[in-house]
Formats: structure tokens, sequence, C-alpha cells
């Protein structure tokens, strides 16, 4: 039976367990509520009342003059970021500083600050003072400063706030425009480059004087390109002179043998000088002519009048040059072999000629590379002190111009002064007194707020931590793992009495039982009394039934134990309800054994007197004594608690042949608590069902826990019955939760 239905529990808290603890412990909650709303009253009539002015600042940037943001002197702009950190936080804490607030209660006047009364006159107690009651505070998503100042005197707020807007803009171009000290390292350092630069371009421009140079890479381009045209003058005229040179040496072997030795047996023949010259110009023409007119064929026909006037010419020199060599045959032997058709002339007094001057050419261009050479050299060899001249001349020249624009800059923003400033704005001025009503319901929202809030912590703590007590039938599901067969409410049925409704033994069973009427069984023990219960002790018998008939178990007697954790549960009251309720169905006897004998407990239907034992309600001779209404039998095993636990199992075992025997359809036991001593354990796996009676509120869940343990180790089918419920929570929560 322990397996049956078993829950795990749940994570968390569901919002029936809210409403339960808020329910069930909510004259806590209403008393703390009460004294923090009493609390936040008290404050209200006691605290003095607060003045507020307000005025707001809009800061579209922050211009740093003072830290460059290159080298190219201009002063470093800051834009707010989009979440208003870091420059207006930095712009913040300048309004929220120490050195401002001393300055501002000196303008103003610490006694007023600090208030009439006081006499005190201290600046910087009252600069703390404008401190704690300064507010100043950046909206999100803008670039916008709000600041508040409060005081108790509303002729005090507004002229303190001005006072301390107008430091705030002397302090902000103090800190990130104003120079002071700032202007003589300026100027220091300005006059110290303008020596040094001045100094560097003395050194350049004699190091360039000594050289001749304006420029040193202009001059090593121009001394290159020189180089390489002589170089090429001097290749080209190379190439000439060997040209030269093998054209004669191969006219001269070409040359006739005969003309040779004519030109030696016409030795005696002298020829004119001029005449020579002339040939030769002839020649060179008819050379020329005879060139051109090849060229000309190239591109034009015969028939062209430029090749038939070139070819003119040519006829008009061939005819001068056959006269020339008519008149001096010696001539024909000058003649160059190329002039000749079909011959070879040497001429050997040109080529000569044009040798000598080539390698006379060569010569001299041979010391121009030379010279050239060497002084391209000497620029080498100057050319790294010129660079680091050049070099640091130019670096001293950024420098000079970035300090000098430095310096101005200051200059020009100590000019500008204080409230002048274009990037910052004051869009609210210091507004008139007004009394301050949000700070006061901000602080009487939180007293109040948290006198209900230790109310609500408490009843949760009450509840989670340190009320360890089975309170609700889900914890009999969720906690002890167990069947929940039924619930009894504290209550009446019919909500007009308070009156406990199960009592154990030791409260309403004192031996005085109620008495319906005046009946009373033919023995003279008092009847039963359900005290407004009846219904639940019918459910609980319908149940148990259903339970029977469900798992059918239909032998005779069925027998069911009644116990509980500890004592005042309510066991003795549910079991006599639960046997009443079975005997009135008609269908058999009922017998109730009370095991708890022994512990001065009184039984309803006794009177305080228990009629006869166990064994001798087995018996049809001597049960009649134990009647006590009809179909139900009442007895007790009376003894020393100690001597019974020993001997009642034993007896129990002797028992259990007649107790299958007997005509009993149901045997219920009124038994001890369980515990490690008691006798309810050894006697479970006896029982049909054993009910476990936990009292809600009462019962420790520790405790619940162990005797379930225990139970369940003798494999007994063991129930729990909930009693003296307590309903906290409204019928219309109930569903919700």
């Amino acid at each position: 039976m322990q397996s049956h239905e078993k829950q795990s529990q749940p994570p968390g808290m569901s919002l029936g367990d809210i409403y339960y603890t808020l329910f069930r412990h909510k004259w806590k909650i209403i008393a703390f509520s009460s004294v923090g709303i009493v609390a936040a009253g008290l404050v209200y009539l006691l605290m003095p009342h607060l003045y507020s002015s307000e005025a707001k600042l809009f800061i579209r940037y922050v211009m740093d003059s003072r830290v460059p943001s290159g080298l190219d002197g201009d002063p470093q702009i800051k834009n707010p970021d989009p979440g208003g950190a870091n420059i207006i936080n930095s712009e913040m804490e300048i309004l929220k500083s120490l050195d401002l607030a001393v300055q501002v209660a000196e303008a103003v006047g610490p006694e007023k600050i600090l208030g009439k009364g006081t006499g005190e006159t201290n600046k910087y107690t009252a600069a703390q003072v404008l401190q704690k009651n300064l507010l100043v505070e950046a909206p999100p998503r803008s670039d916008i400063l709000r600041i508040v100042f409060q005081n108790p005197d509303k002729d005090v707020v507004q002229p303190v706030l001005s006072q301390l807007i107008d430091a705030y803009l002397r302090k902000h171009v103090e800190i990130h425009r104003s120079i002071g000290a700032f202007d003589d390292v300026l100027t220091q350092q300005t006059d110290a480059l303008r020596s040094q630069l001045a100094q560097t371009e003395e050194d350049l421009r004699k190091a360039k004087t000594n050289t001749g140079l304006m420029s040193i890479t202009e001059t090593k381009t121009a001394y290159t390109e020189e180089i390489s045209k002589i170089r090429e003058a001097l290749f080209n005229s190379q190439a000439e002179l060997a040209e030269r040179e093998a054209s004669l040496q191969a006219l001269q072997k070409m040359m006739p043998v005969k003309q040779t030795q004519a030109s030696a047996e016409d030795a005696a023949v002298v020829i004119p000088s001029g005449k020579i010259d002339e040939y030769k110009s002839i020649s060179g023409q008819l050379e020329a002519f005879r060139k051109k007119e090849q060229e000309l064929l190239g591109q034009y026909t015969d028939e062209s009048a430029l090749v038939r006037s070139v070819r003119e010419q040519i006829a008009a020199a061939q005819k001068a040059k056959e006269k020339l060599e008519a008149d001096y045959p010696k001539l024909a032997a000058m003649q160059p072999v190329a002039s000749q058709p079909g011959a070879a002339v040497p001429g050997d007094a040109d080529d000569a000629v044009r040798i000598t001057a080539l390698q006379a050419k060569l010569r001299v261009l041979s010391a121009q590379l030379s010279n050239v050479t060497a002084q391209a050299e000497s620029i080498n060899a100057i050319e790294p002190a010129i660079t680091e001249l050049e070099r640091k001349k130019d670096l001293e020249e950024t420098k000079y111009r970035h300090f000098s624009t430095s310096l101005e800059q200051a200059r020009f923003d100590e000019a500008l002064g204080a409230g002048k400033m274009s990037n910052i704005s004051v869009t609210q001025t210091p507004s008139p007194p007004f009394r301050e009503s949000r700070q006061m319901a901000k602080i009487l929202g939180m007293i109040a707020g948290g006198g209900i809030a230790c109310g609500i912590g408490l009843a949760f703590l009450l509840e989670l931590f340190l009320d360890p007590t089975v309170r609700r039938p889900g914890e009999i599901e969720t906690r002890l793992r167990l069947p929940l067969f039924l619930t009894i409410p504290e209550s009446h049925k019919n909500g007009k009495s308070r009156r406990p409704a199960a009592r154990g033994a030791a409260d309403n069973l004192s031996g005085e039982p109620q008495v319906e009427g005046a009946a009373a069984s033919q023995n003279g023990v008092a009847a039963w009394n359900p005290n407004g219960l009846r219904t639940y002790y019918e459910a609980l018998r319908d149940r148990l039934v259903t339970y029977f008939e469900m798992r059918n178990l239909v032998h005779k007697p069925k027998l069911i134990a009644v116990t509980g954790c500890g004592e005042g549960a309510g066991v003795t009251t549910i079991a006599t309800g639960l046997a009443a309720s079975l005997s009135e169905t008609g269908d058999g006897n009922v017998l109730l054994v009370n095991m708890t004998g022994g512990q001065g407990s009184a039984h309803p239907f006794f009177k305080g007197k228990p009629s006869c034992g166990l064994a001798g309600a087995l018996e049809n001779e001597t049960r009649d004594s134990a009647l006590v209404q009809e179909n139900l039998y009442a007895v007790a095993e009376v003894g020393n608690g100690d001597k019974l636990s020993r001997i009642l199992p034993r007896r129990f075992n002797s028992l259990v042949p007649k107790l299958k025997a007997s005509d009993y359809d149901y045997i219920i036991f009124d038994m001890p608590p369980v515990s490690q001593i008691s006798v309810t354990p050894r006697l479970a796996s006896f029982m049909d069902m054993v009910l476990l009676v936990i009292e809600s509120e009462k019962t420790d869940r520790g405790a619940a826990q162990r005797a379930v343990a225990m139970l369940s180790e003798t494999k007994a089918n063991v129930t729990a019955i909930l009693n003296r419920t307590h309903r906290y929570v409204p019928e219309r929560l109930l569903a919700e939760g």
C-alpha cells in the first residue's frame, strides 16, 4: 500500500503554496505591515521637510586643449558616448567634488547651509552637507545632467544651486581648457625649439655651401644622368673606332697590286692639293647621292621625280669626277673601293683621320667620366651628414609648429573664459524652491514596504525552514510518500463551533463523554457522540470498504489498526468513530480494541472502566459484557505498558486463530503511538490496514517520516489520515492554487 500513488515533491513553490503561506500567517503579515505603516507615519510627522531646486545642463562635447589629439596641435574634442558614460560621468564627478563644494560653501556661507540655529561656520562641514544633499544624475540615452539640491531652508536651495553651476563652469574651464602654469611650460618649450631649429638650419646651410649643393637629391640625380651620358658617348666612340680600324684594314687588303705598282711608277707626278680635295668632295657627294638613291628607291618607283633628280645629280658628279681622273690619273688610286662600280678603291686617308679623331675623343670622355665619378663619390660621402641635418630640421619644425599652435590655443581659451563656452549650455536654470515629495514618498514607501516585506519574509521563513510540522494534505503524498485516506478539519461541519473536532484521550476523552440525549446502553456504558464529525467517519468507512472490495479482501474479520506519531493526535476518537460507523451498516459485528492500556486513557464507551479483555471478546459466553451498542463491542488490553509491549505480541500470535474464527466483520485496534519501544510496529504486520493519524501543524515531519519507515519495515499497508486541518485560503482561491 505504501507504494501506491506515491508522488515526488515538485520543485519550487506553486501558487497554492504561496496562498497557503500568506493566509496562514496573515496576522503576522498584518502586524508587521501595520508596524511599517505606523513607522512611515511617524517619519512623515517627525522628519523635517526638505525643499529642492533643480537645474539641467546640456553637454554637447568636451574640448580638452591641454591634451592634444595629434602632432598637428588641434585640441581634442570628446563627444559623450550614447550611454552617457565616461565623459558624462567625469563631469558628474566634478560636480560632486569636495573642492567645488568648499568653493560654494565659502561663497554662500557655511551658516546658511548648516542652518542658522546651529551656529556652525566650518566650511568643510557645510561642504559635506552640501555633497550629501546634492543629487547629480544623467537620464538614460541623453547628454543632459540633472542637478538637484535639497535643504530644509527654502531660501538657501536656489542660491546654492546657482553658485554651484557657476563654480562648475569655472572648474570645467580650469580642468579642460585653462592653462595657468601650463602657459609657462608651453612658452619655454616653444622658445627652446625655436633656437634649436635656427641652429639646425644654419648648420645645414653651411654644409650645403661648402659642397656647392642646393639639394642632395637633385645633385645626385644630375651626376647620375651625366655619368650615364658620358658612358653612352664613350661606348659609341669605342664602337665607331673599332669599326673604322676594321674598315681600314679591310680596304688595305682589298687594294690591287697593279695600282700599287703604278703609283710607285707615277710617284714623280705631283697632284695639286686643291684637286685632291675637290676629288674627295666629289667622291663623297657621289657616294651620298647613291645612298640617297637607294633610300628613295625603297619608297618610290624609278619614274618618281625625286629619284630622277637624284640620278641627275649622280650623273653630274660622276662626270666631274671622271674629268678630274682624266686630268690626273693618280686620283683614281685614292678613290674608295665603294665609289668605283665593280672595283675596290682604297680610302685609307679618310679612315685614318677619323680614327685619330676618335682616339682623341675617347681620351677626353674617359677623363670626364673619371672627374664626374669622383665628384659623385664626394657627394655620397657627405650625404649622411646633410640628410641627418635635414631630418633634424623637419622634426624640430614639426615640434615647434605643434607647441606654437598649442600655446595660441591655450591663450585663446584663457581669453574666452568661463560662461562663454558653447559646449555646455544651461538648459534649465535653478528652479524656485519647491517642497520635495518624491524622496519623502520614496522613504515612506521603503519603510512601509519594509514592514510588509518583513511580515511576508517571516511567513515564508517559518513555512519553509522554521516550522517542521506536517500541515497540508499535499505533504502527506510528496514528503511522506503515503496515500491520504481522509482529511478531517478542525471545526465542526456547520462551522458554528470552533471547539476541537477530535481531541486525544487526554483531552475530551477524560471520562465524561458527551451523551446524545439520555441514551445509554443496558450495561450503563455511555453512548458514543460523534460531535458533528459523523460525515467524515462515514467517508472513512466507505473508503475502507471500497479499498477492501477493490483488492478482493473478503476474509473475516478484517484487522484495522489506528495509530499516530505522538500523544493527542486524535487516534482514539478516530478509532471510535470508525468502529461506530462500521457497526451502523448492520452487515456484521465490529470489535473495538483499546491497546493503550496502562497509559491513563479512558475510552468513551467505557465510562472509565473497561469491561473485559480481547480474549473475553472472542468468547461468545463472555463478550456480551463488551457490547456497547448494536453490532459494536469494545474491549481493552489493560496492564503495565512495558509488560504489555513484551507479552502482547506472543498473546496476539495465540489469538490469531481465534480472531479468524470469530464472527466479527471488522476489528479496530486503537494502537499506541509509533515509536521504537511501542508495540505498534510489531503488530502492524498482522493488520490488513494501518491508519496513521497525523495532526496538522502539530506532528513533526521528522517523527512522521520515522514512523512511516518503521511501519514500512513490517510490510504493512499504511495510509494516512490528516486530522485537525485548518482552511486558511478562501474557496475561490483554492481553485486557482
